[in-house]
């Protein structure tokens, strides 16, 4: 008798044990927008600081509000000018489609800072409805019914 697997299941599973290690570590390097946002609101020192690794242009459009403005590529130049290194870093840039957070996130990694990435970046920011900056004022725009509940506090996940 032949078992057809399907191309979910042709790769087993991992573990429960590797699993868990996998996803425990996943979330040493990431964060997602909600928890950015809870964190920020709840008031008083959240623990980290955010950077937003766009450029001026990018900055100038939109940025998270409280955020530190720092391009990726200056980032071995005036890193140490702008975050204390005893405190956590979250970086972001435009969003999924985009790795600059990632290559901020390496580059101050490499100069000894505990970073992690926002998942979702600005794009998500907006997506889920929180208000951002712009060089002009402040906006909020409605949350996107696929990336956030409508009506809901969070996502409950």
């Amino acid at each position: 008798m032949t078992t057809t697997v399907n191309s979910v299941l042709r790769v087993a599973p991992a573990s429960p044990a590797e699993a868990a290690a996998h996803f425990r570590a996943s979330l040493a390097f990431h964060t997602d927008v909600s928890d950015v946002a809870a964190a920020l609101a709840a008031g008083g020192d959240p623990g980290f600081v955010l950077v937003d690794s766009r450029s001026t242009e990018a900055w100038d459009q939109g940025h998270v509000p409280g955020a530190v403005h720092l391009p990726t590529a200056l980032v071995p130049e005036r890193a140490a000018e702008l975050l204390d290194p005893s405190v956590p870093v979250v970086t972001y840039c435009w969003g999924p489609g985009c790795d600059g957070a990632a290559r901020a996130a390496l580059a101050l990694a490499e100069l000894g800072y505990r970073v992690k990435e926002m998942l979702g970046g600005f794009e998500y920011w907006v997506r889920e409805g929180f208000e951002f900056e712009t060089r002009r004022d402040r906006e909020r725009r409605a949350p996107d019914p696929l990336t956030a509940p409508v009506g809901a506090g969070d996502c409950g996940c």
